[in-house]
């Protein structure tokens, strides 16, 4: 009786989320004012939400509105993939956007020399290549395990531990590197923002105004609620052993991830970044405005 509501409800969330991203990476490839490292971090994280949660929401829609929920085992390993691929080079470049806030408070003289386009490039594509490389080992080895039934996922997309739970096959080896590299992972790339953070709050302490202060940690604040958002979720759902994993919890905390969060970015750096915000009424002054004006 709910799945008609659920439907139009993420339906409306998933296009919203889709139209916020796409404003962001419109704004800064046409805007020339943004063509700056943080800005084309942003905008990587954008197209990284938009492939992160296409992987998942439109399969869920359709399953909503069809009464046999199904999918063949090899789309669902293709999903599991992609998904986790584009989640581990989001935690890269949380990681990267950290250290470019960090040189941008803790040595402001030397930002342009370090940060510099192909310095940037180099950044991006190991964020990329890393991310999808890393997916690869548990992606075989899930794709080797057997099946017998029941082949019911308790989840609304292939996530690995309810996938796991219907194997017949013996699970140890990938559930011990699922969860290793998950840890190190999300870990890792959380102890990179969390020493940046460290530093950048210990030099924002020693300015001396508050107006200076203030401004300093506006520069970071909408990337702190991202990486808030982001790794608390993730890091409740996979840094646990399986056994202990409750997926009624996991179903509520990857709704978090795949639905709220890619809805929640644009806005958040958007609303929170006065550079957007001019960026955006100059786009809608040049582009939108004179097409309203049309007479036909």
């Amino acid at each position: 009786r709910l799945e008609p509501l659920i439907f139009f409800s993420i339906c409306i969330t998933y296009t919203v989320a889709l139209l916020g991203n796409f404003v962001i990476i419109t704004l800064v490839w046409c805007d020339h004012s943004l063509h700056s490292p943080m800005y084309i971090f942003i905008a990587n994280l954008s197209f990284l939400e938009t492939l992160y949660t296409t992987t998942v929401i439109p399969k869920m829609l359709d399953n909503l509105m069809n009464q046999r929920k199904s999918i063949t085992s090899q789309n669902c390993i293709l999903q599991a993939y992609f998904y986790f691929s584009a989640g581990s080079t989001e935690f890269f470049l949380l990681a990267v956007m950290s250290f470019d806030r960090y040189i941008a408070i803790c040595n402001p003289l030397r930002y342009t020399a370090i940060m510099n386009t192909p310095f940037c490039i180099k950044l991006l594509a190991a964020s990329w290549m890393w991310g999808y490389f890393v997916v690869i080992p548990p992606t075989i080895l899930l794709g080797r395990l057997q099946f017998c039934g029941p082949n019911a996922i308790n989840h609304f997309f292939c996530d690995v531990d309810p996938l796991l739970r219907l194997a017949c096959s013996d699970t140890r080896n990938i559930e011990i590197i699922s969860f290793v590299s998950s840890a190190l992972l999300l870990l890792g790339s959380l102890l990179v923002t969390g020493i940046s953070y460290i530093f950048i709050i210990a030099t924002v302490i020693r300015i001396p105004s508050a107006k200076g202060r203030q401004k300093a940690f506006s520069t970071c604040a909408s990337h702190l609620i991202v990486v808030t958002l982001f790794y608390g979720s993730s890091i409740f759902i996979y840094v646990q052993p399986q056994k202990s994993h409750s997926l009624d919890l996991n179903k509520v905390a990857s709704v978090l991830n795949t639905v709220i969060t890619p809805l929640l970015n644009p806005f958040i750096y958007s609303l929170r970044n006065k550079k957007v915000k001019e960026a955006l009424a100059h786009f809608i002054r040049k582009k939108i405005s004179p097409l309203i004006h049309l007479k036909f």
